[in-house]
């Protein structure tokens, strides 16, 4: 097993450029803020991003929590990487990585300098400081099950224009984003195929008796115009339930599910799910 680390000031973009350092260096697994992630998936661990306070956060990154330096050393005994990535903010901080994990010592440093303008590291540090933006080297599929409750924009990026007067993001709100380059490349996911699944999670033959229809509609940040980021999606269904359920609260199940496996399947955000009850259906006696 090969170790190699990327090193550099916190907030200078590390995570940012953390997939196509290791895209580039035939690193199959990362290592980052106490993160292990493989392939493009979340494996073990859990992220110093999520801690409340510096002090933790920066034992989480180094794995000196109880039990978290473990459960990353089993995860990667029973993953087999071939080569490791290790984000850190020194190359004395990844070799105590290293050493906690009982992996092999860094054997190569790669510099964000060597890799990053200072004008780039310098936007970095921006978005850091001033938006509260954390940037996890996952696609955003992968992100929702471990951060939940956090905002998670799944195309947004480091460059992203000014937030124009009366949009500043509120104190406290935290974005986890994901960086434009992923080991999957783009990925677009056409509406015809986001009403199928739709119609497939509404169906289920006991409440659901029949999807009369179902819109997409997409928001975008900056009132739709163009060039500006979508937001999230909203999803309008008219259908048909069975005779003598509790409508309200039936409404909201569906709702919840929808917006839940939609979520977790697509890794596209759901604003709001829109339900109208367009018929009763009442299932005829048998004599």
């Amino acid at each position: 097993m090969e170790v190699i680390a990327l090193v550099g000031p916190s907030g200078t973009g590390k995570s940012h450029r953390a997939l196509l350092v290791a895209h580039n260096n035939q690193a199959d697994a990362i290592i980052d803020d106490g993160l292990y992630i493989k392939d493009g998936k979340i494996i073990a661990g859990k992220s110093a991003k999520r801690e409340k306070n510096k002090v933790l956060a920066v034992k989480r990154a180094i794995f000196v929590l109880p039990g978290h330096a473990r459960e990353v050393a089993e995860a990667i005994e029973s993953t087999h990487p071939k080569c490791i990535l290790l984000l850190g903010t020194s190359e004395n901080m990844v070799q105590k990585i290293a050493k906690a994990l009982k992996i092999p010592p860094v054997s190569r440093f790669i510099h964000i300098e060597d890799i990053a303008t200072q004008s780039e590291m310098d936007k970095a540090r921006y978005h850091r400081l001033r938006e509260g933006k954390h940037i996890i080297p996952v696609p955003t599929i992968e992100l929702k099950p471990h951060f939940s409750g956090y905002l998670v924009d799944p195309i947004n990026s480091l460059l992203k224009k000014k937030p124009r007067e009366g949009k500043a993001r509120r104190l406290g709100e935290k974005s986890i984003v994901r960086p434009v380059f992923s080991y999957y490349g783009k990925l677009i996911i056409d509406d015809w195929a986001l009403k199928a699944i739709v119609r497939r999670l509404l169906v289920d033959g006991e409440n659901v008796t029949k999807v009369a229809d179902v819109r997409i509609e997409h928001a975008y940040k900056g009132d739709g115009e163009v060039g500006f980021e979508a937001s999230g999606m909203v999803i309008s269904c008219d259908v048909v339930v069975s005779y003598g359920k509790h409508i309200p609260t039936l409404v909201q199940q569906l709702q919840s599910q929808v917006r839940k496996e939609m979520e977790y399947m697509t890794g596209m955000v759901v604003k709001k799910v829109n339900i109208t009850i367009k018929a009763l259906f009442v299932q005829p006696k048998k004599f």
